[in-house]
């Protein structure tokens, strides 16, 4: 597991100047990776985690707060993903992207960040740690669901 983290720092270069809001988020994708790399429950990345790569505080709170989230509701943001990812099975999305849209999704359901941010700010993630085609594929998934969260489809059983 630390061999994993340790390549994933090095890999996410963190010491660029960012935003507070935006480490966070990058560190909640990092922890979402490890979960979806690993067979380790939440609290025992978190408690890894932090041991091999220690934050403040401050940076840690909205990150762990993403990562419980996207934990705890996994099936249930997956799904929306599945549902929106047209043509893609989850497991066949790139892990980093699979993770930044969990990221979001949770960010989208359970914060009340502006969406236009959460979107911007998981594309311009998408942009610095995978593909080039993964900032578009992240965008257009993510905007399916928002679509879906502001206009929830009419139940069929439906009468009035």
């Amino acid at each position: 597991m630390s061999v994993v983290s340790g390549l994933w720092s090095v890999v996410c270069g963190l010491c660029s100047p960012m935003s507070s809001r935006r480490k966070e988020r990058e560190l909640a994708l990092q922890l979402l990776f490890q979960q979806d790399c690993s067979q380790v429950t939440a609290d025992e990345i978190l408690e890894i985690y932090w041991e091999v790569n220690p934050v403040d505080l401050e940076n840690r709170e909205f990150a762990e707060f993403l990562f419980r989230k996207a934990s705890e509701h996994r099936s249930l943001i997956d799904e929306l993903i599945s549902r929106h990812a047209q043509h893609w099975r989850l497991e066949r999305i790139a892990a980093v992207d699979r993770n930044i849209l969990r990221m979001a999704v949770s960010e989208l359901l359970y914060t009340e960040t502006p969406q236009v941010v959460v979107i911007d700010e998981a594309i311009e993630i998408a942009r610095r740690f995978s593909t080039s085609n993964s900032s578009q594929f992240v965008n257009g998934v993510l905007d399916a669901i928002r679509e879906e969260i502001n206009h929830p489809p009419v139940s069929e059983n439906h009468h009035g």
